[in-house]
């Protein structure tokens, strides 16, 4: 199977993963009504679970990514394997982060709320370095990352720093 039929099967799957997580989510609120409430954010918390997962083991990849020869078998290796986590798990993951997300911030009454402006602030920057994986992602596709491994070891580092600030200000609501 070529890359161009690989990344469109992983992408069919990963829509077909997002419509069934769609789905479900309209069904369990449409089931449960008001009850749906903490359903929706069981399914909110794995997504993000999902999203963070992937945001911190990409960087990885792209550090031992660096170290191997460009076309070799291990750089091929390499480019499917991000390819994968992208699509099929960071994507679908995070728009479902958002949707539901945003669904529960609605039905809590939470937009007026400032620690919730921070926090969509925060999701917003981890989004923005999601889409930064995401084009370097394809830079390593096509060989043409121009970047050492010692500035994916200090990217690496920046989904961690909006997590934490992330969860602090749910948990915390400090303002």
């Amino acid at each position: 199977m070529t890359t161009a039929v690989q990344e469109k099967s992983a992408a069919a799957r990963a829509g077909s993963a997002l419509v069934v997580t769609v789905a479900v989510t309209a069904l369990v609120i449409w089931l449960f009504g008001d009850a749906a409430y903490l359903w929706v954010k069981s399914i909110h918390v794995v997504a993000i679970i999902s999203w963070m997962a992937g945001m911190l083991y990409l960087p990885r990849l792209f550090i031992y990514h660096c170290d191997a020869p460009k076309g070799s078998v291990q750089s091929e290796t390499f480019k499917v394997m991000e390819g994968r986590l992208l699509n099929i798990i960071m994507t679908p993951a995070m728009v479902i982060s958002w949707v539901l997300g945003l669904w529960l911030a609605y039905q809590a009454g939470f937009f007026s709320a400032g620690w919730l402006h921070a926090k969509l602030a925060a999701a917003i920057a981890l989004t923005g370095v999601h889409g930064y994986f995401s084009a370097s992602a394809r830079r390593f596709r096509q060989d043409a990352n121009d970047k050492p491994p010692r500035h994916w070891r200090l990217v690496n580092e920046v989904p961690t720093l909006l997590m934490v600030a992330i969860v602090i200000l749910v948990i915390v609501k400090p303002f």
